[in-house]
Parts: structure tokens; C-alpha cells; sequence
């Protein structure tokens, strides 16, 4: 494994700065399931995290404010029986939201009208419609009786 998890452009967080924690999984599992830590738990320190940039750790922590735990953000993964599979699920889904907490916010609407020509058209259509209505129930009318 690389010496760096790559999370958006030029940040990069050195698995140094990790920490796991492992336990035992719920499901599927044989004999095993007893006695094998397959269940991973990684642990983020964001608010002291030297890698990362003042503006981008600002941004991070105020997405993220509901998911950290005393500034650290926790991944858990535990969907495999196999422990290094589960700690690669949880590096995965670490720099996705990681990578989506940094992102920038998304330019605002600027609101809009229809064109003149459009809601000519929508009320010219409208029209028909009432008309062809109109039309149906005078014809109807006049054959029922």
C-alpha cells in the first residue's frame, strides 16, 4: 500500500495520521465469525490534521460538523469477512468524504423567466385545449337529446 491516501488534486493524507480500531463483526462468518477483529474502525483526527489546509479543514469540519466525534471523523467498515478487504472498503469511503467535504459549493441559481415566446405558446396551447373541450360538450349536448 502507498504511504499516502490521495483525497482531492494535491491533498494527500499520510496513513500515519490514521488510527484503527478492530472488533468483532455481526453476519456471516462460519466458524470464524467468533474469533476474528474482521470489523474495522478508522479514525481521523481532522481538527489537528497537519495535511490538511486551513481553508479546506474550515470547509470539513462544518459539512461534516454532525459525523465528528471530538473533531475526528470515524469510518466504519465491516461488510467483508476479511479484515484488510474491510480496512481498504473504509480508506475508500474515508477519502470520498473527505473529497466531498473540500468540494466547492455548488454555484447558486440565478433565477430565470420564460421567454415571451413560451408562455405565448403555452397559453396559445391552452386555448385549444379549452376549446376542443368546449367543442365536445356542445356537440355531445346537442346529440343526447
Amino acid at each position: 500500500m502507498a504511504d499516502e491516501i490521495v483525497v482531492r488534486g494535491s491533498v494527500t493524507i499520510p496513513r500515519s495520521e490514521l488510527s484503527w480500531r478492530f472488533s468483532r463483526s455481526s453476519g456471516p462468518g462460519g466458524q470464524g465469525v467468533n474469533t476474528t477483529d474482521s470489523r474495522v474502525e478508522l479514525i481521523f483526527d481532522l481538527a489537528r490534521s497537519p495535511s490538511i489546509p486551513e481553508r479546506l479543514r474550515e470547509r470539513a469540519m462544518q459539512r461534516l460538523g454532525p459525523r465528528l466525534t471530538g473533531g475526528c471523523l470515524v469510518i466504519t467498515a465491516s461488510e467483508s469477512r476479511a479484515q484488510l478487504q474491510n480496512r481498504r472498503l473504509a480508506e475508500l469511503r474515508f477519502a470520498q468524504v473527505l473529497d466531498g467535504a473540500f468540494a466547492p459549493a455548488p454555484r447558486a441559481r440565478r433565477p430565470t423567466k420564460p421567454t415571451k415566446g413560451a408562455t405565448d405558446r403555452r397559453i396559445k396551447e391552452k386555448k385549444g385545449r379549452g376549446a376542443t373541450k368546449r367543442l365536445r360538450g356542445a356537440a355531445g349536448a346537442a346529440h343526447d337529446s
